[in-house]
């Protein structure tokens, strides 16, 4: 966290009201929440993404929610990146992550896409996988159940307080990485009983 270089958290999601409360955007969700949290708007289209920016704990903060569907995300990924000059440390993809159980938030430094397809997009183009992410659990579809149909479904009302319980702390994470970094982040939020 060197220079005066700005903060990009990008929520991954579909656009659209038909996808608004599908697992799949829980990404645009915490986008969502966090713009709340901020007196923030995500009202500018720059690099196919509703944007808003804020100065938060005396660094600049960007806010994004890319406008593509969840398969080309990585473009407005790569446009914001590149007009930002963004040192990749500064950037957070938040997304919802079907390994994981529900209510479950882990931060990583990098890796693969685990056939997340924003998050493959992201890492094709940026041409890397070294880039830190918010992964918020949604876990495995019941049954037989296609995951692609699954993670296109509502949250139940059943799990909504519980969601917005969630929500609040990985808002709190992705807050936490902006002021004190991913390696204190990743210890404070990645340790057991993470959402039991």
């Amino acid at each position: 966290m060197t220079d005066n270089s700005p903060f990009l958290i990008v929520g991954l999601g579909n656009p659209g009201r038909e996808y608004r409360d599908n697992r799949h955007n829980i990404g645009f969700m915490l986008a969502d929440r966090l713009a709340v949290r901020l007196n923030l708007r995500l009202n500018r289209m720059q690099s196919k993404a509703l944007v808003g920016s804020v100065v938060y704990d005396s660094r600049k903060l960007l806010l994004a929610k890319p406008q593509t569907f969840m398969n080309l995300s990585g473009q407005a990924v790569q446009g914001l990146v590149r007009f930002y000059k963004l040192p990749l440390e500064n950037f957070l993809l938040v997304y919802d992550d079907l390994d994981l159980p529900f209510d479950t938030i882990r931060l990583r430094p990098d890796g693969g896409s685990a056939g997340q397809k924003g998050v493959a997009s992201t890492i094709q183009r940026l041409g890397t996988q070294a880039f830190p992410r918010l992964r918020l659990g949604i876990g495995r579809p019941p049954g037989r159940m296609d995951p692609a149909d699954y993670v296109l479904q509502d949250f139940p009302q059943t799990d909504l307080t519980l969601l917005s319980e969630f929500l609040d702390r990985a808002a709190d994470a992705a807050l936490m990485f902006v002021s004190e970094g991913l390696d204190a982040t990743m210890n404070k939020f990645n340790g057991a009983g993470n959402g039991e």
